[in-house]
Parts: structure tokens; C-alpha cells; sequence
């Protein structure tokens, strides 16, 4: 544990700062897993709503910073693109 105040509090600070990032980062991990399962699943219907709210969460975290923007177009296009490919396939 810190002894200085300043840093005991910076500790504090970033105990809840992982947590409130993690959150958004796990959401948006689970929606895209979902997504993928679905698409997989050939169940284009709801595999586009499913993607929608995976891009939905990817965006979100993006803009908070939690990862990088470019990281977030990159997984968006893939996902976007499996879906693509399995309406085509369907």
C-alpha cells in the first residue's frame, strides 16, 4: 500500500478507472462474440441486430478511450463483413 497520500489516492483513482473500463471493454467483447456465434449459427436475421449493438459497444468504447478508434473500425469491418458474407451465402 502507498504511504503518501497523493499516491494512495492515485491508487484509488485507478481501481475505479480499470473497473469503469473493463466494463465497456467486456461489453463490447461479449457482443461481438455473440455476434460471431450468430453469424456462424447462419441466423442472419438476428445477426445483423446482434451486430448493431456490437458496433454500438465498440463505438462507446472507442470513444471513451478505452480502445484505440482505428482498433475499433478494424473490428467493426470484420464483423460487418462476415455478415455480408454469410446473407450472401444464405
Amino acid at each position: 500500500m502507498a504511504n503518501i497520500r497523493s499516491s494512495a489516492k492515485r491508487a484509488r483513482q485507478n481501481l475505479k478507472r480499470r473497473a469503469h473500463n473493463r466494463y465497456f471493454s467486456a461489453t463490447a467483447r461479449t457482443f461481438v462474440k455473440k455476434a460471431r456465434a450468430q453469424i456462424e449459427g447462419k441466423d442472419v436475421e438476428t445477426a445483423a441486430e446482434t451486430v448493431r449493438q456490437a458496433i454500438k459497444a465498440l463505438d462507446k468504447a472507442a470513444q471513451k478511450g478505452i480502445i484505440h478508434r482505428n482498433n475499433a473500425a478494424r473490428r467493426k469491418s470484420r464483423l460487418v463483413r462476415a455478415l455480408n458474407k454469410a446473407k450472401a451465402a444464405a
